[in-house]
């Protein structure tokens, strides 16, 4: 998987902060970072969703795996 270095800067970034929000993180992002969002959304990563005015990450099966599998960080969800 070909990303950019500030595109996996934010994915990492995020990925370590998914165990401190049950697994999807909260999202703040510049708006130089918007691009390395989309980057990482059409590489199939992560989505995002909006719940109660803020938006959030969600990791895809294809995220977790490439977090634990390329960089030790594991990506648990507590859905309820």
């Amino acid at each position: 998987m070909k990303l950019t270095p500030q595109s996996l800067a934010l994915f990492l970034s995020l990925a370590e902060q998914a165990d401190s929000w049950s697994g999807t993180p909260l999202l703040e992002i510049t708006s130089e970072e918007r691009g390395n969002l989309t980057q990482l959304k059409k590489a199939g990563l992560l989505s995002t969703f909006e719940h109660d005015g803020d938006d959030w990450v969600r990791f895809s099966e294809e995220g977790k795996a490439y977090a634990s599998h390329h960089h030790g960080i594991e990506i648990v969800d507590d859905e309820y």
